[in-house]
């Protein structure tokens, strides 16, 4: 009886921490949101390309992207490295969905905007990121917005 009770105890222990929700660490919030704003850079920069000079946005985007091309693809490994952590059997592609869902989630923002508007109101995003270095992009995915909350729960107070 004692060792039924024992194996009980250490079933619903393993069964608490497998049941418990995954959170986000400092890290891997400030990817998401690195991830986040490189892809708002990208709806950006093709959302704008048919307008007068968008096709100069569309190059801003492609030069922010290569100028950040090592923390950009640190963030997808941090990311990645979470979901192949937390189970996920194709991180890739997780990591994937997510850049789709933000990026439509920035689209129909601009989609409720007309195409003018939108520019308008945007492109400056993309001067701002390449006046930055690479230490302020930091800074800058570091913050939290509360209308654009992370995919995951953030585990303490960052």
């Amino acid at each position: 009886m004692k060792k039924l009770t024992v194996l009980l105890s250490v079933v619903l222990l393993f069964a608490g921490i497998s049941n418990a929700q995954a959170c986000y660490g400092a890290r891997e919030f400030e990817a998401e949101q690195g991830i986040r704003i490189h892809s708002e850079l990208m709806v950006i920069g093709l959302t704008c390309i048919k307008m007068p000079e968008g096709q100069e946005l569309y190059q801003k985007y492609q030069t922010f992207t290569e100028k950040n091309s090592d923390l950009i693809g640190g963030y997808e490994t941090d990311l990645m490295n979470y979901y192949s952590k937390e189970g996920v059997k194709n991180p890739e592609k997780k990591l994937n969905s997510l850049r789709t869902d933000m990026a439509n989630e920035i689209s129909r923002r601009a989609i409720s905007m007309s195409t003018l508007s939108f520019c308008e109101k945007y492109s400056s995003h993309l001067d701002q990121a390449l006046a930055m270095d690479q230490q302020t992009v930091r800074r800058w995915a570091q913050h939290a917005w509360p209308e654009q909350p992370t995919s995951e729960p953030v585990c303490s107070k960052i």
